[in-house]
């Protein structure tokens, strides 16, 4: 999932600001998806803003600096729905992460007990939320509603 999608699905729950995003990205719900930044997770909101994906406010507090609440369109969640429907790459990211846990275990001595016990947890945690994915992906594609039916009704 690029940083445009991650913004357009957060936003989809709820309205935002970047900094709520940034922590939504990396601390809670959605940090399976994509490791964003500030330093794209702000350039995404703006050409989302230019192109009417997203609308935005300013609030003011007393003695605070003010700050911008970012709200999805209707033309944000139809981006959105059209960006879940497509295929998605092979997921480079969850492969290398065990590949490299692969190499860890291949150069752990005998004296590194404790880290091939966090090697090899960490591995089979990786190895089975792949293998979930790959295995229930068709329940999370029910879950985007069909244009083709929408445009029907």
């Amino acid at each position: 999932m690029n940083v445009r999608t991650l913004c357009l699905a957060i936003l989809h729950f709820s309205e935002a600001t970047g900094y709520e995003i940034k922590k939504m990205s990396t601390e809670e719900h959605f940090s399976f998806f994509v490791d964003a930044s500030f330093g794209s997770i702000y350039p995404a909101l703006s050409r989302l803003q230019d192109d009417g994906c997203v609308t935005v406010r300013e609030e003011f507090e007393s003695g605070k600096p003010s700050r911008k609440v970012y709200s999805i369109t209707d033309k944000g969640r139809e981006e959105l729905h059209e960006s879940l429907r497509v295929l998605p790459r092979r997921d480079s990211f969850k492969s290398s992460e065990i590949e490299m846990l692969d190499q860890v275990l291949e150069h752990c001595d005998n004296t590194s007990a404790g880290k091939i016990w966090v090697a090899k947890f960490g591995r089979h945690v990786k190895q089975y939320a792949l293998e979930y994915f790959v295995k229930h992906r068709h329940e999370l594609e029910a879950l985007v509603p069909d244009k083709q039916a929408q445009a029907a009704e």
